[in-house]
C-alpha cells in the first residue's frame, strides 16, 4: 500500500481550448492555469512516497480531496470560531470530482503506475477541512 498527502488546494484539469498562433499553427491550452503546478506537486509527493518499479497491474485508488472551509461556515462576533450547525461536511461545489481524479491519475502516470488506465477501482470524496490538501492511498489489486 502506498500512502501520501499533497498539501495545497486540489486543482482540476480544465477544459481545453484551441488557439491559433501568429505563425498559423494551432495550440491547445488548458483553461486552468493552476492545474499544472498542482499536478507537479502530486507527482513530487508520489515520488517521495514510492521509489519502486512502476506497477503494471490493476490498482485501487482511494482519495480524499479536502478544501478549507469558507468564512460563511462560521459564526460572527463572539461565535467567529464556531462552526455553524448548517455547515455542510461534503464539498458539493466546483471543482468537479471527476476532473480532480483526471488530474490525479495523470500525475501518478510514470511515477507509481505505468498508465492511469490501470486504475480499476476508485473510492473518492470531496470534504471540507481546516486546510486544503489531498490524501491518497494506492493498493495493487
Amino acid at each position: 500500500m502506498i500512502e501520501f498527502t499533497v498539501h495545497g488546494r486540489p486543482q482540476q484539469k480544465g477544459s481545453k481550448r484551441s488557439i491559433r498562433m501568429p505563425n498559423g499553427r494551432v495550440a491547445t491550452v488548458d483553461m486552468n492555469q493552476r492545474a499544472r503546478a498542482w499536478q507537479d506537486a502530486v507527482s513530487t509527493a508520489a515520488a517521495e512516497a514510492y521509489q519502486g518499479e512502476l506497477l503494471n497491474g490493476p490498482v485501487k485508488l482511494g482519495v480524499r480531496f479536502c478544501f478549507a472551509r469558507p468564512k460563511s461556515h462560521y459564526g460572527t462576533g463572539k461565535n467567529s470560531g464556531i462552526l455553524k450547525s448548517s455547515a455542510s461536511k461534503q464539498h458539493a461545489k466546483t471543482p468537479d470530482l471527476d476532473k480532480l481524479l483526471r488530474t490525479l491519475g495523470d500525475a501518478l502516470t510514470g511515477i507509481i503506475v505505468r498508465d492511469d488506465s490501470q486504475i480499476a477501482y476508485v473510492v473518492a470524496e470531496k470534504v471540507y477541512a481546516n486546510q486544503d490538501y489531498c490524501a491518497v492511498r494506492i493498493e495493487e489489486l
